[in-house]
């Protein structure tokens, strides 16, 4: 696993989420689908890294996020991110890493991120929508948007971070 150019990359994601994909996602669906790159490759980090690197990458982007985007209250995808990256990374170490369990891990994280992100905003009353509401309206509409960037980026990724000679490049997906 290459950690530095991971972290450089990432760092290249934040910048196009921040500055390109404004202009892609169409303005009706702006205030409904929020990409979170840096947790696609937290994803990829617990998958082809292990649980304890993908808890430092998510907790160190997830803080980095927090203080970038969402002031009110700082911690919140730092911890979520941390969570979701250290469980994944847990689970990883027993499954295979077909495109399958990928799109599958993926798609459970992105619902318990934005799940724990929504339930600690409503404890400190930063929200006022029902679960339900925000499920349809914001969580189910970007856990899809997540795997659709995944599958983008799983190639690459699983090219740069799987480890020289592990034989997962030659496995197939």
């Amino acid at each position: 696993m290459r950690m530095n150019r991971t972290i450089l990359i990432t760092l290249l994601l934040l910048l196009v989420q921040t500055s390109i994909l404004p202009w892609l996602i169409p303005s009706g669906w702006s205030d409904r689908l929020l990409p979170h790159l840096p947790f696609v490759m937290t994803v990829f980090v617990a998958l082809f890294g292990g649980r304890y690197k993908a808890f430092f990458f998510g907790l160190g982007f997830g803080l980095l996020e927090d203080i970038l985007f969402y002031g009110e209250l700082l911690g919140t995808y730092g911890f979520s991110l941390a969570l979701i990256g250290y469980l994944i990374g847990l689970v990883g170490e027993r499954k295979s890493h077909l495109l399958s369990f990928m799109l599958l891990a993926i798609g459970l994280g992105s619902l318990i991120m934005d799940s724990i992100v929504y339930f600690v905003y409503q404890l400190f009353k930063l929200t006022g929508d029902s679960y339900l509401f925000a499920l349809y309206w914001q969580i189910v509409p970007t856990m899809l948007l997540h795997v659709a960037i995944a599958l983008l980026l799983y190639l690459p990724a699983r090219r740069k971070l799987s480890k020289p000679g592990s034989g997962e490049e030659k496995s197939a997906t």
